[in-house]
C-alpha cells in the first residue's frame, strides 16, 4: 500500500511538472476550445428556430413553438423535393467526378519522370483552386456563350450546325457544374494522393521491374493498393458533404430556364430564410441537411467497417 501511494505521488508530480512545461500549449489549446464553443457550438442553439414560428422581435424565448409543422411543410412542398433531388444528384456527380479525376491525375503526374515538366504542370493544375467561384463562373459564361470558344470549336469541326445556348437547357446544367468542380479542384485534390504515392516503398517498384512488370501493371498492383487507405478515408469524409453540393456555382450559373435543376438546399434556405423572412423554415431545411449528412457518414463508416476497410471511427 505504501509503495502504491509513493508511486501515485511520483506520477502526480511528474504530471504536474509536464503540465507546467507545456503551459503555453495548454493556454493555446484552451483558447482554441473557447473559440470553438463560441463560434461553432453556441450558434447551434439557433436550431430551436426550426421548431418555432420564429419572429426576430420576439427572440428565441418569445417565439411560439409549432413542433414539426415546418418539417411537414418542407416534405409537402414539391419544390423542396426537387431541391433534394438536385442537391443529392449534383453532390454525387461532383464527388465521383472530382475523386476519379484527382486519382487519375495524381497517378499520371507521378509517372512523369522529368522534374522540369512535372513541377510546372503540378503548379498550374492547383492554381484554379485559389480562384473565387465568381471568376470561375464568369470564365464558364464566356466560354459557353453562343459566341464563345466552345461553340466556335464545335462549329469549326462540324459537330454542330448552329451555336448552342448551354445555359438554356437543363440537361447541360449538371455536367457543367461537375466540369467546373473538376477544373477548379482536381489539381488541389491530387496533392494528397501524390503524397500517398510518394510514401509507397520504392523497392516494390524495383522488384516489380525485375519480375518484368510494365507501368500499367505497377500502377494496378502497387500504386492502387498503396493509395487505397488514403482513398477510403477521403471518400468517407467527402461522402458526408454530398448534400453540400454548393451554393455559389449553382446560384451564379442558374437562371429561370434551368431553375428546376439548379436549385440546391442552400439556395432554398436563402430564398425562404432571407428573401421570405421565414427563418424557421430556412433553419428546418438546414437542420434536415445536417442530419442527413451525419447519417450518411455513419452508414458509410459502418459499411467500411463491415468490409474491413479504413474508417473514420
Amino acid at each position: 500500500m505504501a509503495r502504491n501511494k509513493t508511486h501515485k505521488k511520483m506520477d502526480m508530480k511528474a504530471t504536474l511538472k509536464e503540465m507546467k512545461r507545456q503551459s503555453f500549449l495548454m493556454v493555446v489549446s484552451l483558447a482554441v476550445v473557447v473559440y470553438g464553443i463560441i463560434f461553432y457550438y453556441w450558434p447551434l442553439t439557433g436550431w430551436i428556430m426550426a421548431f418555432q414560428n420564429y419572429k426576430p422581435k420576439n427572440g428565441l424565448l418569445g417565439s411560439k413553438f409549432v413542433g414539426l409543422d415546418k418539417f411537414r411543410f418542407l416534405f409537402e412542398d414539391e419544390v423542396f423535393i426537387k431541391v433534394i433531388r438536385n442537391t443529392f444528384a449534383m453532390g454525387v456527380i461532383n464527388l465521383v467526378a472530382t475523386t476519379i479525376m484527382a486519382v487519375l491525375f495524381a497517378i499520371i503526374l507521378n509517372e512523369v519522370r522529368k522534374a522540369w515538366i512535372k513541377k510546372p504542370i503540378q503548379t498550374i493544375s492547383y492554381l484554379p483552386h485559389f480562384l473565387s467561384w465568381i471568376v470561375v463562373t464568369s470564365i464558364l459564361h464566356v466560354s459557353l456563350s453562343s459566341t464563345g470558344i466552345v461553340n466556335d470549336l464545335l462549329m469549326r469541326f462540324g459537330i454542330i450546325d448552329q451555336a448552342i445556348n448551354f445555359f438554356a437547357h437543363p440537361k447541360y446544367f449538371w455536367p457543367i457544374v461537375a466540369f467546373a468542380h473538376c477544373w477548379k479542384e482536381t489539381g488541389w485534390n491530387a496533392i494528397i494522393y501524390l503524397a500517398a504515392i510518394t510514401a509507397i516503398d520504392p523497392s516494390l517498384y524495383e522488384a516489380a521491374s525485375i519480375d518484368g512488370a510494365d507501368r500499367l501493371q505497377k500502377i494496378k498492383y502497387i500504386t492502387f493498393p498503396g493509395i487505397k487507405p488514403t482513398f477510403m478515408i477521403l471518400l468517407l469524409m467527402n461522402v458526408g458533404n454530398v448534400l453540400n453540393a454548393g451554393f455559389e456555382v449553382q446560384y451564379l450559373l442558374g437562371n429561370g430556364l434551368v431553375q428546376s435543376v439548379s436549385q440546391t438546399i442552400d439556395i432554398y434556405v436563402l430564398k425562404w430564410g432571407i428573401s421570405q423572412n421565414d427563418y424557421s423554415l430556412g433553419t428546418a431545411a438546414g437542420l434536415f441537411k445536417s442530419a442527413v449528412s451525419i447519417a450518411i457518414i455513419v452508414i458509410a463508416n459502418a459499411i467500411a467497417k463491415k468490409y474491413s476497410e479504413q474508417r473514420l471511427f
